[in-house]
């Protein structure tokens, strides 16, 4: 017989089933390297254009998904960070050219190609990458914000920092609680929320192996 997972909300389980991987993504050295000041720009426009590739992958996947009982409720255009993220990237080179140069490290490529594999092929596993990134950008995400603007002297909430700049949610908080709201409700039996809780570690691990690749020397030029 299947066990039962215990009687806690869905968003209660994942996020204390994940708090391990949570918590390596966030001590991973070259994020904490950048929010301690230790790196130079280039690591955090380095670091960027990796999100962008991931957000691609997201993103484009989304339309696809609108109408899905399990992921539909998720896909919120409120929370679509490839507009700002790619003015970000405008900023940040110079120039609007910067698509036909910049290339995703081995790590973002694995990690985007996940993406695409469960938005074709599983709604539930793209709640959860869909999860652990857009609720990280409404928490975690501001400290690096912050520290972008006071490290490297960018406007407030301007350009080069857009990304994490949610426009059209005014109150995240409140945002947050009824996307944990939209997580207890999905509609997934017993095997089907374990399936999820371990997609949920799965992306944390995939994000921290763009961190360590990031932590490599930069290219050369950069």
């Amino acid at each position: 017989m299947t066990s039962q997972l215990p009687a806690h909300p869905f968003s209660a389980l994942i996020r204390g089933a994940s708090k391990a991987q949570h918590t390596e993504a966030e001590n991973a050295s070259f994020m904490s390297d950048m929010l301690g000041g230790r790196l130079g720009k280039a690591a955090y426009v380095r670091y960027t254009e990796q999100l962008w590739f991931v957000y691609q992958a997201l993103e484009e996947a989304a339309a696809g998904l609108a109408d899905d009982p399990v992921a539909g409720p998720f896909v919120r255009r409120e929370l679509f960070r490839l507009p700002s993220l790619e003015r970000d990237l405008d900023h940040l080179h110079g120039t609007s050219t910067w698509r036909t140069a910049v290339t995703p490290l081995v790590a973002t490529a694995t990690y985007a190609d996940r993406i695409r594999e469960v938005a074709r092929d599983w709604p539930g596993g793209y709640v959860a990458h869909h999860y652990t990134r857009y609720l990280g950008d409404l928490s975690g995400g501001q400290v690096i914000r912050s520290t972008a603007e006071r490290t490297w002297g960018f406007t407030h909430k301007g350009d080069g920092v857009r990304f994490y700049v949610f426009e059209d949610i005014p109150n995240p908080a409140a945002f947050k609680r009824g996307y944990r709201e939209l997580l207890d409700a999905v509609p997934a039996d017993d095997q089907e929320k374990r399936r999820i809780v371990g997609e949920c570690r799965r992306a944390f691990t995939l994000n921290t192996a763009v961190f360590e690749e990031l932590d490599a020397p930069a290219p050369a030029g950069r």
